[in-house]
């Protein structure tokens, strides 16, 4: 087992004094009073209680057992405790901190203190749950806390100012600092920037957005008393003077809406929807409305989400909802395209990657297919943008990827001119060439808009060669707009046939389709570039190609053993149609043991090509076909190892044929390929079961 690295002493200490002190720097103007008074308290704290406090804040909770602290850059652990209790950062618990103090108890003292307090029918069998609820119930504190050592616990306390420097910093309501432990293990990449700029600039949009981040982070706990204590921060709740803030509160709004709506409690949950006012909370309301016989009330908000939508997904629902209960139309959008949609028989096989048959069957009907879904509009906007976006802009700080004037939708204002510039570049067919530049001259730099593993420059120039440009420019204008709600909900697929270029989102049977994809399809439409919804008919496909693959290795291990051999047969409607085989260089020695059993020895890998040297070769052989082994995730577990080893990705459909032969010859007591041949006359019958039964069978 590997040794985990020696943490220097004050390593904690270090790194919240590195966040205090880029806080002060960066954030001066959105500093209140007790802000300055707690760095002020904090610096004056001797260097044990600084250590004590910062521990505490960087473990779970706020109850803690004093008996069982022990640092070891921490002297005095008393004398700690005594300070932090004076200055108000620490307490002896009271009868607010009682759920709290039970959840630190070990179960079998909660059951001994019980029978002490004289509760005889506890039994030790109890789950700690029950207990807990059992004491809540029926002890009260004073007993707890007698019998349980209460005077051992301390809570921490006076946080709130310290929780918003961290919130300034990492951008979210983090309650520790092991975002810095994972940074300095490798394990979290982080910006290497020198310069960063805030975040926030305006106080009051940051206490509004502190505030109401920490309502969505107590959410998570869904208990009804946090979700009453929400409401209440919901409805009283700061003033939001921004778009981000705004987002913010209504997130929390609709979130907290839908608990009560769920539970029957309609008046609230409709305070709660008009209080958010976003397009989620517009629809729920418009929804609870109507269902409660409200109709004036639900068509006077539908009309006004119609003639003034917060999005396109706004007004989509709109004119639906409206259409269908109001205009007298008897089936929504959402039927009307699915109805539309072509229907595509694929390989059974293709169960769990619908796409994938998609795309193969497109692909022999001469349609060239590229895997788009959001992946090629992230990049077109990354890369036609990235001046703006990653030279022209700097980040919050280390930890960011994404520029916080795509999160506050602040982007369109501040580059207005620049993004008009570009956007004209498309429509006159002038764009390609800056993003080729940017690719040239920016590639692997990471970012938080999209992974370079993923840009096909192949399908981003037949994107902008084959499609309206204007339509084009269009999508591009809203993603400037409004980045995060754009960024997600884009077709699987885009297709192109005859140099122009379509799209298709890909729906198998029991799948629905998402709100953001219904708008982002329409929005296609809208803009002049075909967008449809391609229905998967799961059948057995005569003209499915199955690539039976045996692999050699130099051990059982697909992470840390390498291939020697590979050899492939492609299967076509029962028939042999190609073969494929090379031996590998594994690059390292064969044992005897391995040569015994392969047959394959050093002296014929030593001039053989390496895996990198033949995986085009064989990627060009699999093409669309369907992985077959017997033991096949044996096989496919080195395929896509040795893949990742060159970073390449190795992803298709699996059939095991030692599964196939267990269901159809039951009982035996070897399912190796030894047995294999003795119960089937031809190889490909139980290689493609349960399919080779389904279709004619024709002449090889």
């Amino acid at each position: 087992m590997a040794k985990l690295p020696q943490l220097p002493v004050y390593y904690y200490l270090d790194h919240f004094a590195e966040m205090l002190g880029f806080v002060q720097r960066t954030y001066e103007p959105v500093l209140g009073v007790d802000h300055h008074a707690f760095i002020t308290r904090f610096e004056g704290l001797s260097r044990d209680a600084r250590c004590l406090l910062i521990r505490m804040i960087n473990r779970r909770g706020a109850i803690f057992n004093r008996s069982l602290f022990e640092y070891p850059e921490i002297d005095d652990i008393e004398q700690a405790t005594s300070d932090l209790m004076m200055v108000g950062h620490a307490r002896a618990i009271g009868e607010i901190d009682y759920a709290g103090f039970l959840a630190c108890i070990p179960k079998d003292v909660l059951f001994t203190a019980a029978q002490a307090a004289g509760r005889k029918h506890v039994r030790k069998s109890w789950a700690k749950a029950k207990f807990i609820d059992y004491y809540l119930e029926q002890i009260p504190f004073s007993t707890a806390a007698q019998h349980c050592g209460a005077r051992k616990f301390i809570a921490l306390d006076g946080t709130r100012p310290i929780e918003f420097l961290l919130y300034l910093y990492f951008g979210k309501t983090e309650v520790n600092l092991k975002n810095f432990a994972l940074r300095d293990l490798g394990i979290l990449r982080t910006n290497r920037e020198t310069a960063f700029s805030a975040r926030f600039t305006d106080a009051e949009e940051a206490l509004a957005s502190f505030h109401y981040s920490q309502v969505l982070d107590s959410l998570e706990e869904g208990s009804e008393p946090v979700h009453r204590r929400a409401a209440i921060d919901v409805l009283t709740g700061p003033a939001c003077g921004t778009q981000f803030a705004g987002d913010l509160r209504n997130r929390a709004a609709h979130q907290t809406g839908l608990f009560f709506e769920k539970a029957g409690e309609s008046d609230l949950a409709r305070q709660l929807y008009r209080a958010g006012s976003s397009p989620d909370c517009n629809e729920r309301l418009v929804r609870l409305l109507y269902n409660i016989g409200d109709r004036i009330g639900a068509e006077e908000l539908l009309h006004r989400m119609i003639d003034d939508p917060a999005s396109d997904g706004e007004h989509l629902f709109a004119t639906d909802f409206y259409g269908r209960k109001f205009g007298g139309r008897r089936t929504g959008f959402y039927t009307e395209l699915l109805r539309s949609g072509r229907t595509i028989t694929v390989d059974d096989t293709h169960r769990g990657n619908p796409e994938a048959g998609v795309a193969g069957v497109l692909r022999r009907e001469g349609t060239k297919v590229f895997f788009a879904e959001n992946v090629l509009w992230q990049t077109l906007f990354g890369l036609l943008f990235w001046d703006e976006l990653f030279e022209s802009t700097r980040m919050p700080s280390g930890f960011d990827w994404l520029p916080h004037c795509l999160k506050d939708r602040s982007f369109r204002r501040l580059f207005a001119t620049t993004i008009d510039e570009k956007l004209t570049a498309i429509t006159s067919g002038a764009s390609l060439p800056l993003i080729l530049r940017t690719v040239a001259a920016k590639w692997g730099r990471p970012n938080g808009i999209f992974s370079w593993d993923h840009v096909q420059v192949e399908a981003l120039r037949a994107l902008l060669e084959g499609s309206d440009l204007a339509g084009i420019a269009s999508i591009v204008r809203s993603m400037c707009d409004d980045f995060r709600g754009m960024r997600d909900g884009f077709p699987d697929l885009m297709l192109v046939q005859d140099g122009k270029a379509s799209f298709m989102e890909v729906k198998a049977e029991g799948d629905v389709i998402r709100r953001n994809q219904l708008t982002r399809l329409r929005q296609l439409g809208a803009a002049g570039i075909m967008a449809e919804i391609g229905r998967v008919d799961y059948r057995f496909d005569p003209e499915q190609d199955y690539v039976v693959v045996d692999i050699e290795t130099t051990g059982s291990r697909s992470n840390g053993d390498r291939i020697t051999e590979i050899g492939a047969v492609k299967i076509c409607n029962h028939c042999v149609v190609d073969e494929w085989h090379s031996l590998i260089s594994p690059q390292r020695s064969i044992s005897a043991k391995i040569v015994q059993l392969t047959g394959i020895t050093n002296e014929m890998v030593r001039d053989a090509p390496v895996f990198a040297e033949v995986a085009d070769r064989f990627m060009d052989f699999m093409a669309d076909g369907i992985f077959v082994a017997h033991n096949v995730s044996f096989d496919y577990g080195f395929m896509v190892d040795e893949f990742d080893r060159i970073a390449r990705r190795f992803r298709f459909p699996k059939l095991c044929t030692c599964a196939g032969m267990r269901r159809r010859y039951p009982g035996h007591t070897s399912y190796g390929l030894g047995s294999f041949a003795k119960y089937t006359a031809y190889r490909s019958t139980i290689i493609i079961e349960p399919y080779a039964m389904r279709g004619p069978r024709r002449s090889c």
